[in-house]
């Protein structure tokens, strides 16, 4: 799934048909929403106030648009469920319910091949899957360690004629668990690719480490360890104000604070926030260069994908504590998955998907 979702703009209404014997059989009701040609980007921004009762009783009911006429009881539904409100108190239990995980980090890369065959080669991911849409003037590829079903993945985007983006300074790397950084390194080496750190042990005597760059200039840390069942470690984010970022996410997104380390040698902090054991799950690492409020996000960059069981609900929660909502919640059109897209305090991009249509994609 293409969740390349940018900056979406009010440009025109969208056009809804419903079945009426005064035009033919079909009437039009307009819709605001946000839309885009792209696919990628046309969701429903619903306004029209549907009833709970509407929604939940289990009946086919009617209801009459703007013109009197009857609306089918399936957008009904869509209607309703975008107009739902959560207090506090039920924004917190919803949250703490939900099934939710990282699903993947998508990126813009100017090769998709020359990045798919140092992925594959050099820092032993696997191609996934791989689709063109010549149509929209992009192509995309998921890699990972594992299966998407079970398993975190990158979601690269080649945009048609685009060959290089700017990462910005707000970016920070992207951490992979390996048993053998040194033979790694020795694999980027021989690929052509950039050392940014040799292997060295880790302050304090941890593990060894290294820095390696890729062909678009993304930063991958690699961390010495053994087996793991998700090598795909960490996506690092720097922020202005990690006191804020650590409340945003664990009341918003329902993340924990995994930990929390001061290094006043280095003049940072960070925290790593996830949905699990960070040696089991990847997670997300903020990271506050002490006096530093606001970064360059650059172009290169997209956003986080995580699943949950209700984009409506999330949505709902998200606001509530305060965060912006950038893409209202709803389908897909093409797709049907429902989806919906907020930024934290700091700008950077999440995307929450409906688990059960992200399976239904996989399949």
């Amino acid at each position: 799934m293409a969740l390349q979702i940018f900056s979406p703009k009010i440009r025109q209404p969208l056009k809804f048909i419903f079945p009426s014997p005064a035009n033919n059989g079909c009437s039009s009701v307009f819709v605001p929403c946000a839309y885009s040609p792209s696919r990628r980007l046309a969701l429903f921004q619903l306004t029209t106030a549907i009833t709970q009762s509407q929604l939940f009783n289990g009946k086919a009911a009617e209801s009459l648009n703007a013109e009197g006429e009857v609306i089918e009881s399936e957008m009904i539904a869509e209607l309703a469920r975008s107009n739902i409100a959560l207090s506090d108190e039920n924004a917190s239990d919803w949250i703490k319910k939900d099934k939710r995980r990282m699903l993947h980090v998508v990126y813009r890369v100017g090769n998709l091949d020359k990045t798919i065959k140092f992925y594959s080669e050099c820092l032993g991911m696997k191609l996934l899957r791989k689709r063109d849409i010549p149509e929209e003037r992009y192509s995309n590829a998921f890699l990972g360690y594992g299966p998407e079903e079970s398993n975190f993945a990158v979601e690269l985007t080649y945009n048609y004629g685009v060959d290089k983006y700017d990462i910005g300074t707000g970016f920070g790397h992207f951490g992979i668990a390996i048993e053998d950084v040194a033979k790694m390194v020795d694999l980027v080496k021989a690929e052509g690719g950039k050392i940014v750190q040799e292997p060295a042990p880790s302050k304090d005597g941890g593990p060894i480490i290294a820095l390696v760059e890729d062909p678009d200039g993304y930063n991958f840390e690699l961390l010495e360890r053994g087996p793991t069942l998700e090598p795909f470690r960490q996506v690092m984010l720097r922020v202005g104000d990690l006191d804020q970022s650590i409340n945003f996410y664990k009341r918003a997104f329902g993340m924990e604070l995994l930990r929390k380390t001061v290094d006043p040698d280095n003049k940072n902090t960070i925290a790593i926030m996830g949905y699990g054991p960070e040696d089991k799950n990847a997670v997300l690492e903020l990271t506050y260069i002490y006096g530093v409020k606001s970064y360059d996000k650059g172009n290169g960059y997209a956003q986080i994908a995580v699943g949950t069981d209700d984009v409506y609900k999330t949505a709902e929660a998200i606001k509530l504590y305060g965060g912006k909502i950038v893409l209202e919640p709803g389908p897909l059109p093409g797709l049907n998955t429902k989806i919906m897209a907020c930024v934290d305090p700091d700008g950077w991009k999440t995307v929450f998907v409906d688990n059960a249509d992200f399976m239904k994609e996989l399949e």
